[in-house]
């Protein structure tokens, strides 16, 4: 059954229409930024995975330790690459105060993904739940047009249409999209139905350039960043930063980062951070934490313009705090 015959079966059953519950939230846009019962709601956030050491799937069975730490360091949202199937663990979420950005992908049948419709049965299915911020389609496709046959406009008219899907859906929800970079204007025409505009942005650590380029593109949309940070890991030795694990540097950049983006909140919406826990399962050996990996676009990574892939936590695998949690429990807590 495709996409549409998904649609019609919802509206037929009448289940496409939104049910607002008098204990949910009201979210709305406004300007530049997203509103909770109408009050401004700047996001600052984490980007959250957690998969265990020797592993390679997500788990969620250190949720409650990993809740606290988000608490005490003052974080309000966090955006999962995965919808999180599992009603306990965003009952959770909602005790803690912490809003969930919910990312689909485009071709993964087993994560609710956009090319079978899966997305559609789990709005359907979850768009009452408080805890639940924003819908989010697909991260950074823009560096990956080999997985629409070399056209990259596939998805990007894919894109406009699930949004518009989304939205019929669930209209008590702003849908966004991550998208690698500052959007150029043909993406932009065609991301009609997208409401707020989510960037994974690595310019060194100076990320506020891409609002002043947003404004003088005067799109009239809000703008988040869906990924920023450095990683705890310099491949070579430079700027005063020694070859190897540097906490000190990975403090020093997400300082710097986070700086640059809460003192010019009045154009952006808010950001997550990447991210709360090291990946060990990224770039060889899950059961060790390796040096390398690649991300597309990712020479502007702080301080030596290479993104080791398991190195990017504010805590490490065990929850130990790194040097950067104290730098973002203060510019989360005191801004």
């Amino acid at each position: 059954m495709n996409i549409l015959k998904k649609l019609l079966a919802l509206i037929i059953f009448g289940l496409a229409i939104t049910a607002h519950s008098n204990e949910r939230d009201v979210i709305t846009i406004k300007g530049n930024h997203l509103h909770i019962n109408n009050e401004i709601y700047f996001m600052k956030g984490l980007c959250y995975h957690p998969v265990p050491k020797g592993e390679t799937a997500r788990s969620f069975y250190n949720l409650d330790q990993d809740l606290a730490l988000m608490v005490e360091a003052g974080v309000n949202t966090i955006r999962v690459y995965e919808p999180i199937d599992d009603k306990e663990v965003l009952d959770k979420l909602d005790a803690a105060g912490i809003k969930v950005i919910i990312s689909f992908g485009y071709n993964n049948p087993n994560t609710f993904d956009i090319a079978t419709g899966g997305f559609i049965e789990y709005i359907q299915k979850y768009k009452d739940h408080n805890a639940i911020l924003l819908w989010e389609l697909g991260n950074e496709y823009n560096y990956h047009p080999e997985w629409f046959g070399g056209d990259i406009n596939i998805w990007y008219k894919t894109l406009d249409i699930a949004a518009g899907l989304v939205q019929m859906i669930d209209e008590s929800r702003p849908v966004s999209t991550a998208h690698g970079e500052l959007p150029q204007d043909d993406v932009l025409a065609y991301g009609k139905n997208i409401d707020i505009w989510g960037v994974n942005v690595y310019r060194w650590d100076k990320p506020a350039s891409i609002l002043r380029e947003w404004r003088i593109k005067n799109v009239k949309k809000p703008i988040y960043y869906a990924e920023a940070g450095a990683d705890s890991y310099m491949a070579t030795t430079q700027l005063g930063y020694f070859e190897g694990e540097s906490q000190e540097a990975q403090a020093d950049a997400n300082r710097n980062i986070l700086q640059a983006i809460i003192e010019n909140k009045k154009h952006n919406a808010g950001v997550m951070l990447f991210q709360f826990t090291d990946g060990w399962w990224k770039a060889g050996n899950p059961d060790q934490h390796d040096k390398g990996g690649w991300a597309p676009n990712s020479g502007g990574v702080p301080y030596d313009g290479a993104p080791n892939e398991e190195w990017w936590g504010i805590v490490d695998i065990d929850r130990n705090k790194k040097l950067t949690f104290d730098v973002v429990k203060q510019a989360y807590t005191q801004n």
